[in-house]
Formats: structure tokens, sequence, C-alpha cells
């Protein structure tokens, strides 16, 4: 007579959490083996926090006009203002502003203009690149020439003339109040081209594959395949765009405040800044333009750089 053992079935493994299987991941491997990609990450991280808690952060308003004091106006970074006796970590401007706090704000103009911008031109460029790769025929023909030739046009012209175009239409006593949306349009207007060459080309791929002939079999509308199938398997090219976009849509918004067409005076970015800074400079006051210069460098820097190791890291060819 044999002895029948008990098996009792193994207990399942626990399920991992999302963060379990994000920190096991070959991309966060790659992160954590990149130094690089640490670094800008965290200068990133940084000015982003520092921006959005600006208002915690800042010693000072400097765009409350009664928390000015025009005599501590030209202060020097670190020395104490020889009428007052108050003291600036970076220095104060022509009218007494704490340079770190209108860096701070500055900031925040900045990166909210160079974000929602860059959201506009993604959806917008992500959509008509859908169209075109799915539907073809004229309306394809139709997109695709329109972002051709403005290609041929430097984007930060095309958004010069969208902005003057727009502020046009817009009543001068909504002008200052509309100035950086009108900004956000004509930015974004000016950059989804890219976004709609790589996911046109991306669709032309995808919809000639099997599950998307499944799901015409099946019954689906174009829309619906092209937004629930065919969306989630293009977006990895575009989210490296997204990034490196964001490091483009900041500087075109600091150069067209430069020239005076970008953010208005009451609401200054860091390009407004990097304007008034420049006419002090050969008078000594170089502090007013090399702080608000350098942000905007790292900013840009450090997002591109950012940019680049994720379009690196999501490269299957590359693993």
């Amino acid at each position: 007579m044999t002895d029948v053992t008990d098996r009792t079935p193994a207990a399942p493994k626990p399920r991992r959490s999302r963060i379990q299987e994000f920190l096991s991941s070959d991309f966060f491997y790659a992160f954590r083996r990149s130094p690089v990609a640490i670094a800008s990450f965290t200068v990133v991280s940084l000015l982003v926090l520092s921006a959005v808690f600006a208002p915690l952060i800042a010693p000072h308003d400097p765009f409350n006009p009664a928390s000015l004091n025009l005599m501590n106006g030209f202060t020097a970074p670190g020395t104490p203002n020889a009428f007052t006796g108050d003291q600036f970590f970076l220095g104060t401007d022509d009218q007494g502003r704490d340079v770190f706090s209108t860096i701070l704000y500055g900031m925040r103009i900045s990166l909210f203009v160079g974000f929602a911008a860059v959201l506009f031109a993604m959806v917008l460029g992500v959509l008509l690149g859908l169209l075109a790769g799915y539907v073809g025929g004229w309306v394809e023909t139709l997109i695709m020439r329109v972002a051709d030739i403005q290609l041929t046009f430097p984007s930060i012209l095309v958004a010069m003339l969208i902005f003057g175009i727009a502020k046009g239409f817009t009543p001068v006593e909504y002008r200052d109040q509309m100035a950086i949306w009108v900004l956000i349009i004509a930015i974004g207007l000016s950059d989804w081209v890219q976004f709609a060459r790589v996911v046109r080309g991306a669709t032309l791929v995808e919809k000639n594959k099997e599950y998307v002939q499944a799901a015409r079999l099946i019954g689906r509308t174009g829309p619906a395949i092209m937004l629930r199938h065919i969306l989630p398997n293009v977006l990895s090219p575009v989210l490296v765009i997204a990034t490196i976009s964001l490091a483009l849509a900041i500087i075109a918004e600091a150069t067209l405040s430069f020239l005076g067409v970008g953010a208005p005076p009451t609401q200054p970015s860091l390009g407004t800044l990097i304007r008034i800074g420049q006419g002090f400079l050969f008078s000594g006051e170089w502090w007013i333009l090399l702080f608000p210069a350098a942000t905007l460098l790292a900013l840009a820097l450090s997002v591109n750089l950012l940019g680049d190791w994720l379009r690196d890291a999501l490269n299957p060819r590359l693993r």
C-alpha cells in the first residue's frame, strides 16, 4: 500500500505594486546608470519646484508696488545698500526689486508658457498626424503640404507672425491679460509640425498590422481605431519630442519676450528680465542680466539633456 502525500498548492506570489515594477524596470536601471540623466533631472526638478512654490520661497513679492523701495535700487549681490542697509542675495534691479524673487516668479511664467505651448502643439500635431496617416488621400496631402510650407520658415518667425496677427485681433484693453495665452497659441502653432510628421509615419506602419485589421472586422469606427488602438502604439516618440520641444518652447518664449513681443511687463518672464538687464549691462549692474540668463541656460540645457537621454532610453535598437 503506497502512501499518498498531501500536495497542497503553492501560495501565489504577492503581486508587486506599480512602484516596485518601475524600480525594477529597464528604464529605471538605465536612468540610474546615467550620471547626465540624474544631474539634469535633479536640476529640472529643483527649478520647477522653486517656480511652483515661489510665493513660499521668494523673500519678497517683486510685483507688489507696496513692498518696493526705490532706495534699494542697484544693490550689488551680497552687499548692504548704501542708503537702507538692506542686503539681497542676488542684488536688486533699477526699481529695487529682489533679483532672486523676480527670477522665481519669472520662471513660473516661462515654464507655464513652455508646458502649455508644448501640450497644445502635441495635441494638435498628434491628431493631424493620425488623421493624415490613417485616412490618407487628399487629407494627407493637404496636411503634409501645409507642414512642408511651415518648415521652410524659422519657427521663431512663424511664432512672431502668429503673435502679431492674434494680438491685432485682441481688443486693446485686453491685450495685457491675453498676452500669455496668445503667446502660448503662437508657439504651439509653430511647433506642431514635428509631432504630425512623426505620428503620420508611425501610423502608416501601424495601420497595416493585424490588430488594426481585426478592429475593422469587428466593426470599430475609424476614430475609435485611431484613438484607442493606434495612438497608444505611437506615443513613445511623441513623449521624446515633447521633452525636447519643451526646451525649445522655453527658449522661444524668452526670445519673443526679449524682443518685446512676448510676456507683458506686468507679468515678466525670464526673457523679459534678460531684456531689462541688458540695458544695464554696460553701466556696471551686471547681476541684473547674468542671473536670469544663467537660470534660463540651466533650465533649457537640463531639459534638452534629459530629452536626449529619454530618446536613447526608449529606442529599442540601443538596448
